[in-house]
C-alpha cells in the first residue's frame, strides 16, 4: 500500500494505493499481468467533497511507492495535454509539416502566458485577452519576477 496527499489547485486529496499480485487466472488470460491495482482518491475539488476509484491490471514490476508515482505523473502529463484539447482544440488542428510543431510551440506560449498572469482558468485568461490585443501584448512583454534568492 502506498499514499500520497495533494493540497494544489483547489484540491485537498489522499491518493492510496493498494496492489496485489495478480491471480493465475488473470497472468494466464492477460499474458504479463503482474499486478492487480486500485487506486482511491478522496478529499475535496474546489471545496466539494470528491471521490474516485480507478482499478487496474498492469505488468510493471515495481513497488506500490512507485506505482503511485508512475501514475500520478502520468496523469499529471495528461491533465496537461486534455486543456490543450479541450480548451485549445489542438486535436481538431490538421497542421502538416512543420505547421504543427510551430503551432504547437505558441499554444504552449500562450498557456505559460495565461498561468504567468495569473489565470487559475485557462477558459477566462483566454475569454480576457481574446479580443483585447493591448492585454494580449502585454503579457507577452511581461518581465518575469526576479526570484528571491
Amino acid at each position: 500500500m502506498a499514499t500520497d496527499h495533494e493540497i494544489s489547485h483547489g484540491r485537498d486529496i489522499t491518493w492510496t494505493l493498494r496492489a496485489k499480485q495478480a491471480p493465475e487466472h488473470i497472468s494466464e488470460t492477460w499474458i504479463g499481468t503482474s499486478w492487480i491495482v486500485e487506486l482511491v482518491a478522496i478529499g475535496t475539488r474546489d471545496a466539494r467533497p470528491f471521490q474516485a476509484t480507478h482499478l487496474f491490471l498492469t505488468s510493471l514490476r515495481t513497488t506500490p511507492e512507485g506505482m503511485l508515482q508512475l501514475v500520478r505523473d502520468r496523469w499529471s502529463i495528461e491533465v496537461w495535454h486534455w486543456i490543450r484539447d479541450t480548451q485549445l482544440q489542438e486535436d481538431a488542428h490538421r497542421y502538416r509539416g512543420n505547421g504543427a510543431g510551430t503551432m504547437a510551440t505558441l499554444r504552449t506560449a500562450a498557456l505559460n502566458l495565461l498561468r504567468l498572469a495569473g489565470f487559475q482558468s485557462i477558459r477566462a485568461g483566454m475569454q480576457a485577452v481574446m479580443h483585447d490585443i493591448t492585454a494580449l501584448l502585454a503579457m507577452a512583454m511581461r518581465q518575469p519576477e526576479p526570484s528571491p534568492d
